[in-house]
């Protein structure tokens, strides 16, 4: 659907591809991410080589020392502690044959799994921002990836998009305008009226608007927001004057923001939804696909959880993949104390056995 709609790679970036001639050599045991159906190949960044959470290492046996009169360093609280600690994950990622941890609970958007879900969610997004749509709710489950998907498309954003990023808002009508303006780089000083709030936000719209750029303002955690906040952010669009759209709106939330927006009150703003999608958690075969995934970025070559095992932890995470990510760590750090290169369901009971972790309850039927 998106192929068929002209003009849509006008705000979008092309990331970091490489330019003509001077492409990167491919390696072969790399899993690159799968573009969104329609969105061209190369409309998506590739992965970034991992390197940022490499572990350093502690200095080999006759490393060289510092000279005799060199002044000493001061030294640090626990130092020994920390040099022992530093070398044990260390040892945790060699053992497993890894250059990185494979299933940390930090967004990070070079280790994206484009599943199905994933790649509509990011479609909807890119959907949203390109055709100008003045609001676009992207709605999912604790932890199943959305703040992740932000983090990707603000990369690919080109500087005539001018972006504020509000997480967490919370607060009345003029203190989320703060937060907005805050988001902004804008002075909002305790003394300004809402009025005057007010004023600066729309200037500094139409000033963009003037020198050829447009304002998307994205809120993470969207379910925080009340009706009354929410019936505020619709003011905002108000900006939008003609057939012009100067500002845009990206919504993003736990299921609550779907169930919220829905309600007979709140369709004044449901009818400026544009864009919408709801990122649901990871069936088997998706979540055996993410962990090799990600096991693969991290430079796993081999097997390290077995068919088993997968299916208890898609039993106790639901397919989360921020609770995949959680009990996948914990087990290889059990596996990497008992000296296993291997993760079976026997590991995996043992973090469960010791309470190392809190598997997902399911939901209750709700009652007609």
């Amino acid at each position: 659907m998106w192929s068929v709609i002209p003009g849509l790679s006008r705000f979008v970036g092309r990331g970091r591809s490489a330019r003509a001639g001077t492409e990167p050599e491919r390696d072969p045991l790399r899993i690159e991410p799968v573009s969104p159906r329609g969105i061209p190949d190369d409309a998506l960044p590739p992965m970034p080589v991992i390197g940022s959470r490499r572990k350093p290492r502690v200095a080999a046996a006759g490393a060289a020392l510092p000279a005799p009169n060199a002044p000493a360093l001061p030294a640090l609280p626990n130092a020994g502690e920390s040099r022992t600690v530093l070398a044990a994950l260390d040892i945790y990622t060699e053992f497993f044959g890894l250059t990185a941890q494979p299933f940390s609970l930090t967004p990070d958007p070079d280790f994206l799994f484009w599943s199905p879900a994933h790649k509509r969610a990011y479609a909807m997004l890119e959907y949203g921002v390109m055709t100008h749509a003045p609001i676009t709710l992207i709605t999912g489950e604790v932890g199943a990836g959305k703040t992740t998907l932000l983090q990707h498309m603000l990369r690919s954003l080109v500087p005539e998009v001018r972006v504020g990023l509000i997480s967490n808002p919370i607060g009345t009508r003029e203190e989320l305008l703060r937060w907005v303006l805050m988001s902004l780089e804008l002075p909002a000083v305790p003394e300004d009226t809402y009025v005057d709030l007010f004023s600066r936000f729309q200037t500094h719209v139409l000033d963009e608007y003037a020198q050829g750029r447009r304002v998307i303002l994205i809120f993470d955690e969207a379910q925080n927001l009340d009706r009354a906040a929410l019936e505020e952010l619709r003011m905002f669009t108000n900006i939008n004057t003609g057939r012009d759209v100067l500002l845009q709106l990206v919504l993003v939330g736990q299921p609550e923001l779907r169930d919220i927006v829905a309600r007979r009150d709140m369709r004044q703003f449901a009818q400026r939804v544009a864009a919408l999608f709801h990122l649901p958690a990871m069936d088997l075969p998706t979540m055996r696909d993410y962990i090799q995934h990600r096991l693969a970025v991290a430079g796993r070559t081999r097997r390290l959880f077995t068919a088993e095992a997968i299916v208890l932890i898609h039993q106790k995470t639901g397919g989360v993949p921020r609770m995949v990510n959680r009990l996948c760590d914990l087990a290889l750090v059990y596996a990497f104390t008992a000296g296993r290169k291997l993760v079976d369901p026997k590991i995996i009971q043992d973090v469960l056995d010791d309470g190392a972790f809190f598997p997902v309850e399911p939901e209750p039927a709700k009652s007609e």
